[in-house]
């Protein structure tokens, strides 16, 4: 399948048809790794490691702690 980049926005768009995508379920909010090997780009599902959900449960958590905090730094 041949496809050209279509303009969104101020942006750059890879559109994927329907037919030929096989993506999870819920298809707009799965997180996905792009990389490439130099001449392709591999769109693949990030796969969770326990890491990074460790490192995703403490970020949860400062948040919950000291989200106020981060708002008043963040102005």
């Amino acid at each position: 399948m041949v496809k050209k980049l279509t303009k969104h926005g101020n942006s750059l768009a890879l559109v994927i048809d329907r037919p030929n995508s096989r993506p999870p379920r819920d298809r707009s909010r799965t997180p996905l790794d792009i990389s490439t090997d130099g001449e392709r780009l591999i769109v693949a599902r990030v796969r969770t490691t326990a890491r990074r959900r460790k490192f995703e449960s403490a970020q949860e958590w400062a948040h919950r702690r000291y989200g106020g905090a981060f708002r008043k730094l963040a102005e």
